[in-house]
């Protein structure tokens, strides 16, 4: 009874009243409020204080805005309050002021809409092109791989395993390989630390890959095809270790002229052509290939990321 005698006292007020049913219907902040009952804002956040006071209304910082809502009770004084709200109503029904601020209301809803669509249309051939809050390729990465069905993978010439650690948190078991003891011996450190139990590091060659026939669902290169002395034998090896069925994804460089990259990265090519990667497939016997280029770095020299995928028959 206590709520409904504070709340009958403070909705003695028509603005107050205006303000709970619009609440009532949207969050808004006190600038969209303004706008809809057109009244300054010291006004309308002395009303919103009172409200809130009164435990009828609660607000959300995000950012420099302050967004406001009705709080909704519980028990005895939550009944109370939903039939006061309906006497408001009904009430509210009588005063033409009632219908301009549902009126003014979808027009700021509106407004809304529209600057998050023109926010949007400006990113348009951007996006992905810049900085977004919270937008990463990480981020990205781990939530399609949420979706993986849980899979046997290799992942060759897998470095110090940062990709297969990734791989791990939704696969059945990981297998790194990778041609550097020293390279190999610091990820499975790594894996060991971070409790990854379904990681397994195995020194070996892209070339002679150290697991048995047929026991991979998905076989991964991840920037290291273009490391090993003769491709086509690496994904031989590739097709010897998959199962019927299973996927190879190759994620490498497009073909480029960075000489350089054989010093600096021990590259020992210079990258693929999408025609010679579908060759590499088609001659093996995979199926169902397609090849796209998926990125190109903003910098010089600009590198591009190739992407095969195929399955074997």
């Amino acid at each position: 009874m206590s709520l409904l005698l504070k709340s009958m006292r403070l909705l003695g007020d028509p603005t107050r009243v205006r303000l709970l049913l619009l609440l009532e219907r949207e969050e808004l902040s006190v600038a969209e409020l303004q706008k809809i009952l057109a009244k300054g804002q010291s006004q309308i956040s002395t009303h919103l204080s009172q409200l809130k006071q009164a435990d009828l209304v609660e607000d959300r910082r995000t950012g420099k805005n302050i967004f406001y809502r009705l709080k909704h009770g519980r028990g005895t004084d939550g009944k109370v309050f939903t039939q006061l709200l309906g006497v408001l109503r009904k009430g509210a029904l009588e005063k033409p002021e009632a219908e301009n601020d549902r009126d003014a209301l979808k027009l700021v809803l509106s407004e809304r809409r529209d600057k998050m669509r023109a926010y949007f249309d400006g990113l348009a051939g951007r996006f992905g092109r810049q900085y977004l809050p919270g937008r990463s390729w990480k981020g990205l990465a781990e939530a399609l791989l949420t979706l993986m069905p849980p899979l046997v993978i290799a992942d060759l010439g897998a470095g110090e395993g940062t990709f297969s650690q990734l791989l791990a948190r939704s696969a059945k078991q990981v297998i790194a390989v990778e041609n550097s003891a020293k390279m190999a011996e610091f990820g499975a450190k790594l894996a060991r630390k971070h409790g990854v139990k379904n990681l397994e590091y195995r020194y070996g060659d892209m070339e002679s890959v150290p697991i048995q026939d047929a026991k991979i669902d998905l076989t991964f290169f991840s920037q290291s095809l273009h490391h090993a002395p003769h491709p086509e034998r690496a994904i031989s090896e590739a097709w010897r270790i998959l199962k019927p069925g299973g996927r190879i994804v190759i994620l490498d460089l497009l073909r480029h002229q960075f000489g350089e990259a054989r010093e600096i990265y021990a590259d020992l090519w210079l990258g693929f052509t999408e025609l010679e990667l579908q060759r590499f497939l088609k001659k093996k016997g995979f199926r169902a290939i397609q090849t796209s280029v998926v990125d190109r770095e903003p910098g010089a020299p600009h590198f591009e990321t190739l992407l095969a995928v195929g399955v074997k028959q």
